[in-house]
């Protein structure tokens, strides 16, 4: 059996080169921009507005498409509890329902804070303290066959050189969040682009692949432990490690639970639809939300050095005052070579 960490020995790196820094800054309440509202996009913010009072000041949105800026910033603050927000105090709630002042305290109905929306233009994008990355061209039609995610990488490079060379000049401190497909290889490509500390990136695909095992789980008893014992590694689609149970571990199992979750897309399209909704939540919203709270969560962290070699690993894993923290688990070697081998093809991917 071996630590997942040995990955990082067999490279000559420790675990300093994931962990040690928080981009947060400090900050309790951050402001989060987002590039491109597409379907993902769009899905996502959504689940942010709703979700993120307690950790997000705002949301700003950037789209080439004025027409959809317009009216998300619209739609999107027309999204609102019916009664007045949780952070007013009792004597701004009783003054503005025109209650005695005495009778404040009775107020039941106050709702969650929703964090405004506003339109962000390019040259400010960067004016934030996290940046999520959703812009993508080339979306597969429905139909196309095989890995559909690694179709996008050629065609997204290039938008994500263009946004890494602004996150350079803008000598950004924050968060930066890839949610575009292929996640973890653009990852990479921002990072290099951009010249700043790896360990401020996070790709954000491994949420939904989680969220879909325990779908699979949930429905035939031969992977019910995958509730309870499972986790998932590695990349968003091909070299995919879904492990049934750390403890009582089953290859076999195993390898057919990827199968179905890597393919779980597929069964949608073969619907007749894109499936944008489970990944913009699961791997986004409520992701990143985990992560600003400082939470457990599905994400991709850097494994490599400072000179860009290596590659973003999804694994288990929260941010923490001090920088990055992993699970760092004890895995049976069978296991453990099923992670390696993601790790070392996804090095390969430039």
């Amino acid at each position: 059996m071996k630590k997942i960490s040995e990955i990082l020995r067999e490279q000559g790196l420790d675990a300093g080169a994931v962990t040690g820094l928080d981009p947060r800054n400090g900050k309790k309440k951050l402001r989060l921009n987002i590039i491109a509202l597409g379907d993902v996009g769009t899905t996502m913010l959504i689940g942010l507005r709703l979700l993120g009072g307690d950790v997000l000041e705002s949301i700003g949105i950037c789209d080439l498409n004025e027409a959809n800026l317009a009216r998300l910033e619209m739609e999107m603050n027309q999204i609102r509890y019916p009664g007045p927000e949780e952070a007013r105090t009792a004597k701004e709630t009783a003054k503005e329902i025109r209650r005695p002042e005495e009778h404040a305290e009775s107020v039941a109905d106050v709702y969650p804070v929703l964090p405004p929306i506003r339109v962000v233009p390019q040259e400010q994008i960067c004016d934030c303290d996290i940046l999520v990355f959703c812009a993508s061209r080339g979306v597969p039609a429905i139909g196309a066959k095989g890995d559909v995610r690694m179709a996008q990488l050629e065609t997204n490079r290039t938008l994500v050189r263009q946004y890494g060379a602004l996150a350079a000049e803008a000598e950004f401190s924050g968060l930066v969040a890839v949610v575009s497909d292929p996640v973890d290889p653009l990852a990479k490509v921002f990072v290099r682009s951009s010249g700043l500390d790896a360990r401020q990136f996070r790709g954000y695909g491994l949420g939904v692949m989680n969220a879909r095992a325990s779908y699979y789980a949930e429905r035939d008893d031969r992977f019910s432990a995958y509730l309870t014992e499972g986790r998932a590694f590695g990349p968003h689609g091909r070299d995919l490690v879904i492990a049934n149970s750390i403890e009582h571990y089953d290859d076999g199992l195993s390898r057919e639970l990827t199968d179905l979750t890597v393919n779980a897309n597929q069964i949608v399209r073969r619907l007749g639809y894109k499936p944008y909704i489970a990944p913009a939540l699961s791997s986004a919203a409520l992701s990143i939300l985990l992560t600003l709270r400082g939470q457990w969560h599905y994400s991709s962290l850097w494994f490599g050095n400072k000179d860009g070699d290596g590659a973003f690993l999804g694994i288990r894993n929260r941010l923490t005052d001090s920088g990055n923290e992993f699970e760092d688990l004890m895995v049976e070697d069978a296991l453990y070579e099923r992670i390696r081998g993601a790790y070392m093809h996804l090095r390969e991917l430039e």
